[in-house]
């Protein structure tokens, strides 16, 4: 089956719906990088509903470069851990929880999610997946400058006017609140975010 381009409606979707089956199984990926406090979290929840609301089904793949701990002390999976299991999973019927004690590659990772329409990433600035680039100053402007596969920026505050002539041509440019805009952007250009995938 053909990759569904995003264009028209609901209803020119093959099988009526945009979901599992649409595209082959190929999410559309699309990285959020910049600095930090530059809006990547905010942005990418603004943005999930907004996809959700077109039918289209969302994960989301987080880097973290810091120690973090997602399981709570006490919880029965925490206490398996501090036994010795290197992995632990917990499933019931409507959520499941993995956790290994191990970092995994992003394409490992993606793979994992391939039966979603969307896998919004927030960081791993050098992968080269399609990149939208918070821009918020100096630092995250040459960030948009220095980095591969970058599609588009979102630029904060009067920045949006001043700073796009140094930025390369053909990226897309959007203002940090335009997440209308750039839900339409994703969605329009979903076979161009698929294009790049595993």
């Amino acid at each position: 089956m053909a990759a569904w381009t995003g264009s028209g409606t609901n209803a020119d979707a093959p099988g009526g719906q945009y979901g599992r089956g649409w595209a082959s199984h190929r999410p559309a990926v699309c990285q959020f990088v910049g600095y930090k406090n530059s809006g990547k979290t905010t942005l990418i929840c603004e943005l999930i509903p907004r996809l959700r609301a077109k039918g289209c089904s969302v994960a989301v793949i987080k880097h973290d470069a810091h120690e973090f701990e997602a399981d709570r002390p006490g919880t029965d999976t925490w206490k398996q851990r501090k036994a010795g299991a290197e992995a632990v999973a917990i499933t019931g019927a409507e959520q499941s929880f993995i956790l290994e004690s191990r970092g995994r590659e992003l394409e490992d990772l993606i793979e994992t999610f391939s039966r979603y329409d969307y896998v919004l990433v927030e960081g791993f600035k050098e992968e080269k997946y399609p990149k939208l680039v918070l821009v918020r100053d100096e630092a995250g402007l040459e960030l948009a400058e220095r980095l591969t596969e970058v599609a588009a920026v979102a630029i904060w505050g009067d920045g949006a006017e001043a700073l796009p002539e140094r930025l390369p041509l053909g990226q897309r440019r959007f203002g940090i609140n335009d997440t209308d805009e750039i839900a339409d952007y994703l969605w329009r250009e979903r076979s161009f975010f698929q294009h790049f995938n595993i």
